[in-house]
């Protein structure tokens, strides 16, 4: 930069890069699409799988599109804003993340040329007035969820895991999801609430994913601690424990001074006199079960086994809490104030064995506000995207039942918006038209994508559905199974409302975003020079990312040029 009399002066620091105008927009566009080109394949139920291989050669099998990106090195500003977009609708919903990613870069990809003739502003102006009439015009398309529709809600969950690499047992995940869902589930001032939390997950090798079942109770992956204590406890009375049954050390550092074997033997047995009290206490509650969150001394394991109290230790702290609200404990701190009171029940605490590993299991209880989920599988991989495949549904499941609307799937939902919005464009006027017409040609990127990815006509298929719709058949969508275009609800294919409005809501709001930002300013080390160069920089990585652009150009890798794929 120069002063007033011509004199140079320096404002950033030596060695600092610097993008702008439309070369920065055009930068932070190319990173973004090629975020969303990562994760565009995995799309609909013939969406394809992605092996990611970290730097420690552990392997991920996934199309989880939230998982994709969470497994993947990202060093570019603007495509770990896409990421964390992702991020956000799964915390949100659970499920969605992969059409909000590949919706936000097609509205970065149609943008693009825009941006010759409409300023940025306008644009993100345009797409803040789409994103509003397409909620307006998605409360036209809802169907009423009744709450004791189990059918109806398999069917939310079918769609969620049709994609997903369990497509083939849906008959068997889509019911425990439901069940799983209405053991959670509570009525709180007339609306219905499910806490997701409460629903514990235990992964098992072995058998097959048809063997995956809910468990009436918890699956606690520990077992107990003495091989003396019964192995079945009926009419279980649980203590929930978070203190140690172990003789207290001191606070400070301290010596004991032993002059002959008889001190030794006192101080011994003084030690074992504290915990037998411990363990007095813990029998005159009337438990005969105890889930210990910290350690159990040796000594106390045998006295317990001694009295036939079942105990477990090293109890995680969610199980301990999912727990209290399985079997009505209260977790009690002290041992000193315990009573009848605070203990839980469950018809039956049992110690089994699966496969290799040794689980404890709490059945039977009386209005049990908690479950597990008991999933299996031929492999490690199998079992944990089973267990992905459900947190998606159970999301899915849950927003359906919680917000009481659902509109069809199947790519049907997005060409009614994309119809309507062109419609709406034409009313609006200014060149804030352009980009509502814009964000509309995006929009039908979803059922366009679930097309490409069944190997069908993309182009005649988009053709087909403008045309059903255009008749007045909203719920005309791409059935990729079949191969033809029909009526998705009549088909089962059917999304919750709050899916489809967040996956719109987030993608509109990234895309604004992006466009908005004129001008990167990236510190000297911001950028790792050995992994493709500056966020400005030349040409993509040797995975062949387009030229160019800051993720490209700052990010080697196989797919798009993203780093291991």
């Amino acid at each position: 930069m120069r002063g007033k009399e011509g004199q140079p002066f320096i404002v950033l620091a030596e060695g600092t890069d610097r993008s702008q105008g439309q070369n920065a927009q055009s930068n932070n566009i190319q990173a973004a699409r090629a975020i969303s080109d990562a994760v565009r394949s995995t799309l609909g139920p013939r969406g394809m799988d992605k092996m990611l291989v970290d730097s420690m050669g552990d392997v991920v099998i996934t199309n989880d599109g939230v998982t994709i990106l969470n497994e993947i090195d990202i060093q570019h500003p603007a495509a770990k804003m896409m990421v964390e977009v992702a991020k956000s609708l799964e915390q949100e919903v659970g499920d969605g993340t992969t059409s909000s990613v590949v919706l936000a870069g097609e509205l970065l990809n149609k943008s693009e040329d825009l941006l010759n003739d409409v300023h940025a502003t306008l644009i993100t102006r345009g797409f803040n007035l789409a994103a509003e009439r397409a909620q307006e015009i998605l409360d036209n398309l809802t169907t009423d969820v009744d709450v004791d529709d189990d059918e109806l809600l398999a069917k939310v969950a079918r769609t969620s895991m049709a994609s997903k690499l369990s497509g083939g047992h849906l008959d068997t995940l889509a019911p425990v999801t439901v069940e799983a869902i209405r053991a959670v589930s509570r009525q709180r001032d007339g609306n219905v609430v499910v806490e997701k939390d409460d629903i514990g997950f235990s992964k098992k090798t072995g058998g097959s994913v048809e063997d995956t079942e809910v468990i009436d109770g918890l699956l606690l992956d520990k077992d107990r601690v003495h091989s003396g204590m019964p192995e079945t406890v009926e009419d279980a009375n649980i203590l929930l424990l978070n203190k140690a049954i172990e003789f207290e050390k001191t606070e400070v550092d301290s010596e004991i001074q032993i002059s002959d074997p008889d001190q030794l033997q006192a101080f011994l047995d003084q030690e074992q006199d504290v915990l037998e009290e411990m363990v007095d206490q813990i029998e005159a509650s009337g438990a005969n079960v105890v889930f210990c969150q910290k350690g159990i001394d040796d000594v106390a394991q045998h006295l317990l086994a001694r009295r036939g109290i079942f105990a477990v230790r090293r109890a995680k702290k969610s199980d301990m809490q999912r727990l209290e609200k399985a079997t009505g404990a209260r977790i009690v701190n002290s041992l000193d104030d315990l009573t009848e009171d605070d203990l839980g029940t469950a018809g039956r605490v049992e110690e089994r064995t699966i496969g290799d590993d040794t689980s404890t299991f709490v059945t039977g209880a009386p209005d049990a506000e908690a479950v597990s989920v008991l999933i299996r599988g031929g492999t490690e991989h199998v079992v944990d995207e089973v267990e992905r495949t459900l947190e998606d549904s159970i999301g899915s499941v849950a927003a359906a039942l919680e917000e009481g609307k659902v509109v069809p799937g199947a790519g049907a939902t997005e060409t009614e918006v994309a119809l309507r919005l062109r419609e709406y464009a034409n009313t609006v006027g200014g060149r804030e038209q352009l980009a509502i017409e814009t964000f509309a040609d995006a929009i039908e990127i979803v059922p366009r994508t679930l097309a490409e990815n069944a190997g069908m006509d993309a182009i005649q298929v988009l053709v087909d559905l403008r045309s059903e719709h255009e008749n007045g058949n909203k719920s005309t969508g791409v059935l990729v199974d079949e191969g033809e275009i029909r009526d998705a609800t009549a088909e089962g294919a059917v999304e919750p409302l709050r899916v489809k409005t967040q996956t719109i809501k987030s993608a509109a709001e990234a895309a604004t975003m992006v466009l908005r930002i004129d001008d990167v300013i990236a510190s000297k080390g911001a950028f790792d020079e050995d992994a493709g160069g500056p966020p400005a920089g030349g040409p993509g990585g040797p995975g062949g990312g387009p030229p160019g652009g800051g993720m490209p150009g700052g990010m080697p890798g196989g797919m798009g040029g993203l780093p291991g794929m």
